[in-house]
């Protein structure tokens, strides 16, 4: 299998074409990534930033360039001896009228042929929720209108800007005056109207109306975006034929696949991909990984997205003691919210009950129709405990019994159910189908549609909603995390990453994405508020105080509430600029009143995204745009004062988790822009343009490592953990993980650990905890800081070494203290003397 050394992600769209990544070769080349990760580069709907919403699988966006734009990039980097990995959506496409397939569909209904490409329930018309109001609202409001289409000269019915082809046999129900081009655009008859949309293969549903009732799978609760049916071969055939090209003409080297939960049978469209692709093509998947969940051993993958690495990395980071003191100043805050396992289920309750409920519903039809004789409100609770009860995002299997694994993981399940149930005959009911012990095709759909629905209850539950309720520390409610589990420390990491040097060792390994919650230097600097955590909490109760006239008066009570409250002063914390000056504050506003409206969206307490509560967003987003008001100087300077030292320590976090994300088990990832720094919210902040001008201004500077900057600091030591990646590929694709022992007073404010291969090795050194520790404008601690504490290093580790980052010759003794490695720079990076090529990357 070809394995990169890196990774650099971009994303099109936005302003981001091919010709303009052209022009940033020649940077991604001497930052020293080996491959550039593009975000969907496949025909998505009109207007699109993200390409996730794919109109057409077999075209390339003209957008951003078309094929011979993309033929332009391939060459570009391969001149550059630069490779490239694709990020494709295997699991769903556009439910647009755009989509060729989809309007082929609305047109011929099950006589088109890509009728059964979608996950469409074909025995009722095509739901299409796209009205703004009641069907016979919108019909009376002249919303419904016949028109002309542009492009075919074919009759459609028109809402709005969509515009809906007609069933071809329904045409005549059109009076021929109407067919006349002046007439077309006139309201017709509301008669004619409704005649005419009872005999379309699609029926116009209010949107609202699509949680409790949808004839097709969607993804997540996104209408927008219909199931593929990728399980057939024909579809599969169908959707990859561009990819494969792609694939097989050497243009493409890996492919990143974006929800493989999503899927009904994730391991059989694994095993059909890689045998299309052979066996040379990188190929990771886009899961989610649950606590102590390992990836399912016979998916013939490198390995995931890496947001499991994330979580490993706020473990380490965050103080468990501190944390603690934060959770008991937030329950003091927000009681309603501190119980982290109630509110988890609540979250999913409130999934399983409204968001999804129509796909509850269609696992209930099924199980009644199996089991007539039983109890329908038992079914409903059987089906809404387990889906509450899974701790993981699924299970997998399609055909036969289920894996040792799941089965584990189900039997957990199920008993966890039955306590909340007063009848154990449904919930056995349920088990026996997941566990696939009944033949009948019903039997498999429900199994398989529990599967792909259990993913998207955890994903919206915890993700989407509880992540946005549970405000103890910000920096571990992150995509793949579990805020809940206290911190193991150094020991618990070194075993995470033996752990993932067995099982793991070419996943990605990130520390930021398009779907992050934050920016991983906003994320970093976050992680300090555990280390002083009765600061911050005595600092929050002044702040709440200082703005108090801030509050506005709703009938539900002060707004915001404490809750959010303590929300903001985090988020706030996460972006503020080092030396805030009263003029940064407009264009700091925007993205923070921007991320407020969304958190408490999707909070889904005082509003949400479905029905959103205008007073009570203006009154957040006011108190949000207060806090940033030119007239607020007083909170200003003690915010900055307060916030000073945890900026420090977070500027020192970032450096440390980058070196560590550099020279760990796994393929560093880096998202456009974060080698610099990263202080955005979740998308669409962290999704916005990046100016590659000025990091290549900023690599070509050759600044001594000592005078740079913090942005250019982190990018130097990218740049050079990068190119030591490209020198030795073996030692970081097969090299052992050597967790070092620390000794000595300050023991546990140090990282330390080597990669070794038959001899090669390097070692890796880097401090955390450090706040309180640091002079004003200084990243180190003194040397009498570190006192007595040294690092142990085995005897196959010895021999004469140096600091890849500054050049210094390091001590070839046993033991290396801390004082001389840590003492006068913020990290180290040691490597044998005689192996080092580059020297030019390090002056």
């Amino acid at each position: 299998m070809m394995l990169p050394t890196s990774t650099y992600r971009i994303q099109f769209r936005n302003g981001m074409t091919f010709d303009r990544a052209i022009e940033c070769v020649p940077y991604f080349k001497a930052l020293g990534i080996s491959h550039l990760y593009a975000s969907p580069i496949f025909a998505a709907t009109r207007g699109s930033t993200h390409g996730y919403d794919v109109t057409d699988v077999n075209e390339i966006e003209p957008a951003i360039g078309g094929r011979q734009g993309f033929d332009r990039l391939s060459r570009a980097l391969k001149d550059a001896g630069l490779g490239l990995i694709l990020d494709i959506v295997p699991n769903h496409m556009a439910a647009s009228t755009e989509n060729p397939w989809w309007r082929s569909v609305l047109k011929l209904g099950r006589e088109s042929p890509y009728a059964r490409h979608f996950d469409i329930d074909w025995s009722e018309r095509l739901t299409l929720p796209i009205l703004g109001k009641p069907f016979k609202d919108a019909l009376s409001d002249g919303e419904l209108r016949l028109k002309r289409d542009p492009e075919s000269g074919e009759l459609v019915l028109g809402y709005c800007d969509t515009l809906l082809p007609l069933n071809p046999d329904s045409t005549n129900l059109v009076p021929a005056s109407a067919d006349e081009p002046a007439l077309v655009d006139l309201a017709i008859d509301e008669e004619l109207i409704v005649n005419l949309h009872q005999a379309q293969h699609w029926r116009l549903t209010y949107w609202k109306e699509a949680a409790r009732h949808l004839s097709y799978r969607r993804f997540f609760e996104v209408t927008g975006l219909v199931g593929l049916r990728v399980e057939d071969e024909q579809v599969f055939e169908d959707s990859h034929r561009l990819v494969l090209e792609l694939v097989r003409s050497g243009q493409v080297e890996g492919l990143r696949l974006d929800h493989i939960d999503g899927l009904a049978d994730p391991k059989q469209y694994l095993q059909r991909l890689r045998a299309e692709t052979g066996s040379k093509i990188y190929i990771i998947v886009e899961k989610i990984l649950g606590h102590d969940e390992t990836l399912p051993a016979s998916w013939p993958i490198a390995g995931t997205t890496g947001y499991e690495f994330i979580s490993a990395l706020g473990h380490l980071f965050v103080d468990g003691g501190g944390l603690q003191q934060l959770g008991t100043a937030y329950a003091n805050i927000a009681p309603d919210m501190a119980d982290f396992t109630a509110g988890l289920r609540a979250a999913k309750q409130l999934m399983v009950e409204r968001y999804f409920e129509g796909e509850t519903t269609r696992l209930v039809k099924i199980v009644h129709g199996l089991y007539p004789d039983l109890d329908r409100a038992a079914i409903v609770a059987a089906i809404h405990e387990s889906l509450i009860a899974f701790p993981v995002y699924r299970i997998y299997g399609s055909k036969g019994p289920l894996e040792a694994r799941d089965a584990d993981v189900l039997s957990r399940v199920i008993s966890s159910a039955a306590e909340k149930l007063a009848d154990r005959r449904a919930i056995d009911v349920v088990a026996r189908l997941l566990k696939g012990g009944v033949r009948e095709a019903a039997a498999k759909e429900f199994r398989r549609r529990f599967q792909q629905l259990s993913g998207p209850v955890m994903a919206k539950a915890m993700e989407d909603t509880h992540f946005y309720r549970y405000n103890r520390l910000l920096a571990v409610n992150e995509v793949g995390g579990d805020p809940d589990i206290k911190p193991g420390g150094v020991e618990a990491f070194h075993a995470l990453m033996l752990k993932r040097a067995k099982l793991n060792p070419h996943g990605l390994s990130a520390t930021s994405t398009h779907d992050t919650k934050r920016g991983e230097d906003a994320r970093a600097r976050l992680y300090t508020l555990s280390e002083g955590a009765d600061v911050w909490a005595q600092a929050v109760e002044r702040w709440r105080e200082m703005n108090r006239d801030r509050l506005i008066e709703l009938p539900g009570g002060l707004t915001p509430e404490p809750n959010v409250e303590w929300m903001l002063y985090q988020a706030l914390a996460g972006i503020w600029p080092e030396d805030f000056l009263n003029g940064e504050a407009e264009a700091l506003i925007g993205r923070f009143t921007a991320y407020a409206e969304k958190a408490i969206r999707e909070a889904k307490l005082g509003t949400n995204w479905n029905e959103p509560h205008a007073g009570y967003e203006a009154a957040v987003k006011a108190y949000a745009t207060a806090l940033l008001s030119s007239t607020n100087l007083v909170f200003h300077e003690d915010f900055g004062a307060v916030m000073r030292p945890f900026i420090e320590t977070g500027y020192l976090n970032s450096l440390s988790q980058t070196l560590i994300k550099l020279m760990a088990p796994g393929i560093p990832d880096i998202y456009q822009g974060a080698e610099l720094l990263d202080l955005s919210f979740v998308d669409p902040d962290n999704r916005r343009p990046v100016d590659m001008t000025a990091s290549f201004a900023s690599l070509s500077e050759r600044t001594p490592i000592a005078s740079l900057t913090v942005p250019a600091l982190k990018q130097r030591i990218v740049q050079t953990g990068l190119h030591l990646r490209k020198r030795q590929p073996e030692l970081f694709a097969k090299g052992n993980y050597v967790p070092l022992k620390v000794s000595g007073a300050r023991k546990d404010h140090v990282v330390a650990f080597a990669r070794e291969l038959n001899g090669t090795y390097v070692m890796t050194v880097v401090p955390r905890w450090m706040l309180g520790w640091l002079d004003p404008g200084v990243l180190f601690a003194g040397p009498e800081f570190w006192n007595d504490t040294v690092i142990q290093v085995p005897a196959f580790l010895e021999g004469r070494r140096c600091d890849l980052l500054t050049g210094q010759a390091l001590d070839p003794r046993v033991e290396l203290p801390l004082s001389t490695l840590l003492g006068s720079q913020p990290v180290a990076l040691i490597e044998p003397v005689g192996t080092t090529e580059d020297h030019e990357i390090i002056a």
